[in-house]
């Protein structure tokens, strides 16, 4: 049985959820958890410093035509997705780095190493999208409040079994058997419901900004054929093939989705 410490600190640290703002995505609808002092100026404020720490390591590139595209594509999603962010597109000299990440506050990197995996303007436009959503979605702020309450627990777990008489060995198994639990049951999985949240959103808005939803699934096949990266559920990122398929399926509901919102009258 856990020490009265140790029940008193989880149930007043679980408490924290009480004080959490309860937010929808726009496009789904989904509820989500977000402490209150995480808000989008405070993320965004985050968000500008990181991407300057980041970026200052590797030559960004600015007049080669791979640079002019992704600005272009970046503006484009960036005004479908209808957020009025502080949106800056940078392609960074990284042959080796296969990635792309969006900052809260609209601050985007690709690192050249996508490009061959994107293959033209429209893959460059689903990984864009896909990015932009991310920040439009507020994962960041998501993340973050469900990191620092895993972190909360884990100190009042540690403080509550101090009090105990096991033996330093067997506290460290509790700890150690608590964290991967955590993370297991709680921290990847939300990462890749995340993934695949910013995986439908960035669709809708490549649909609306005139891209081929058809890129998509390609995409991912061709990112399934870089190799495998271990067992799904120890990722956070859901597998490529099977992102390929979900969007491949989702495709002619959001086009049909996307074509009936623009032709509703102007409010």
């Amino acid at each position: 049985m856990l020490p009265n410490r140790l029940l008193r600190s989880l149930l007043a640290l679980l408490a924290l959820g009480l004080l959490a703002a309860c937010e929808t995505v726009e496009e789904t609808r989904r509820s989500q958890f977000v402490l209150p002092f995480l808000t989008d100026g405070f993320m965004a404020e985050l968000g500008a410093e990181a991407y300057a720490e980041e970026t200052a390591n590797y030559r960004v590139l600015t007049t080669t035509r791979e640079a002019d595209m992704l600005a272009r594509v970046g503006r484009r999603i960036a005004q479908a997705s209808g957020r009025d962010y502080q949106w800056e597109f940078k392609l960074l000299d990284a042959p080796d780095v296969v990635n792309a990440f969006c900052l809260p506050g609209g601050k985007i990197a690709f690192y050249t190493g996508i490009l061959p995996i994107c293959a033209n303007e429209d893959g460059i436009a689903i990984v864009m999208g896909h990015e932009v959503a991310h920040a439009t979605s507020r994962h960041g702020a998501e993340r973050m409040s469900q990191g620092l309450v895993a972190e909360l627990l884990m100190a009042g777990a540690a403080a509550g079994l101090e009090e105990t008489k096991w033996s330093d060995e067997t506290k460290g198994l509790v700890l150690g058997a608590l964290g991967l639990a955590g993370t297991l049951a709680v921290l990847l999985p939300y990462s890749r419901d995340h993934e695949t949240e910013a995986d439908e959103i960035g669709l809708r808005f490549a649909i609306r900004a005139g891209y081929d939803p058809n890129e998509a699934p390609r995409l991912w096949e061709r990112m399934a054929k870089l190799g495998d990266g271990g067992p799904e559920f120890l990722s956070t990122h859901p597998d490529p093939l099977k992102r390929a398929e979900r969007l491949r399926e989702l495709i002619p509901r959001l086009v049909a989705e996307e074509k009936a919102r623009a032709e509703q009258p102007a409010r």
